[in-house]
């Protein structure tokens, strides 16, 4: 009994013919070239930071976010119907040209938060403050966003 097995890398069984499956081979390996000489973007080398807390009750919408060692004139915040910006540079102490990193965990570099919320905010009225490293932003609900209780008349 003859027994014919299809190594796993040969086409499935959709398979059209020799040429498309050189096209496909083709863009795997255009991807993973771009893949390889990409250089490494400074913008995204703070990664998610500063971390964040988004809250809300029934007036205002609060975000707490974390950044250490920062001061309120590196941060810029910008505020829109309905999103806010947190954006500034993290920098790093520089370290001596001989140092060896036994651990490298924090990075430095710029960054931008950007948090949509769900409903609109008064612009004029939002608040912020930077206490003991935590930035606490105040965003009021807009009128028209806030829960009206409707009373019920009885007949």
């Amino acid at each position: 009994m003859l027994l014919l097995r299809r190594p796993h890398y040969w086409p499935a069984s959709g398979w059209r013919g020799p040429f498309e499956e050189l096209e496909r081979m083709r863009r795997q390996m255009d991807l993973m070239s771009a893949a390889l000489f990409r250089a490494p973007s400074v913008e995204t080398a703070a990664g998610v930071f500063p971390m964040m807390n988004v809250t809300e009750d029934g007036d205002n919408y609060y975000i707490r976010a974390e950044l250490p060692g920062m001061k309120a004139d590196e941060l810029a915040i910008t505020v829109t119907a309905n999103s806010i910006s947190i954006s500034g540079e993290r920098k790093l102490a520089v370290e001596d040209e001989k140092a060896q990193y036994h651990r490298r965990e924090r990075e430095g570099g710029k960054f931008n938060r950007i948090v949509s919320l769900p409903t609109q905010i008064e612009t004029e009225k939002v608040t912020a403050r930077c206490t003991d490293g935590i930035l606490a932003v105040t965003l009021p609900k807009a009128e028209s966003a806030k829960p009206k209780r409707i009373t019920v008349n009885l007949s």
